[in-house]
């Protein structure tokens, strides 16, 4: 059912998805061990249902289809894949370095996104 949705609708619901994620992740400082599908799934449909302009777009009929429940699924499963996926940058990568050396510290990471987290949280610690 996403399949025929407007283009601008998938870009947004992909945003919407990998946004709510994001912060999710940042919530639970990216410890894997505590992330919960449905507590994530529960955040994103919050957000969608208050924030998100694609979701008002919709009409009831869409919302309540049980094929775009399934494709929806499909999609986070889709983004949380890519996400974990995508290798951090050099620039990341040098830059994280170069702060954990001056802080002395060695925080993991194995994406661009938590990469992302973790460079903001060393350089709100290096302020």
């Amino acid at each position: 059912m996403i399949k025929n949705l407007p283009q601008g609708i998938k870009i947004s619901i992909s945003r919407s998805i990998t946004t709510s994620f994001e912060k999710y992740m940042e919530k639970i400082e990216w410890k894997e061990d505590k992330f919960n599908l449905p507590q994530f799934v529960e955040i994103w449909r919050d957000y969608i249902t208050n924030s998100a302009s694609w979701y008002k777009q919709l009409s009831v009929e869409q919302k309540n289809d049980p094929e775009l429940h399934e494709d929806l699924a499909k999609k986070i499963n889709e983004i949380i894949e890519k996400t974990f996926a995508e290798p951090p940058t050099s620039s990341q990568i040098e830059e994280i370095d170069a702060l954990q050396k001056e802080l002395k510290t060695d925080y993991e990471y194995s994406c661009k996104a938590e990469a992302r987290y973790v460079l903001n949280f060393l350089k709100n610690k290096a302020e």
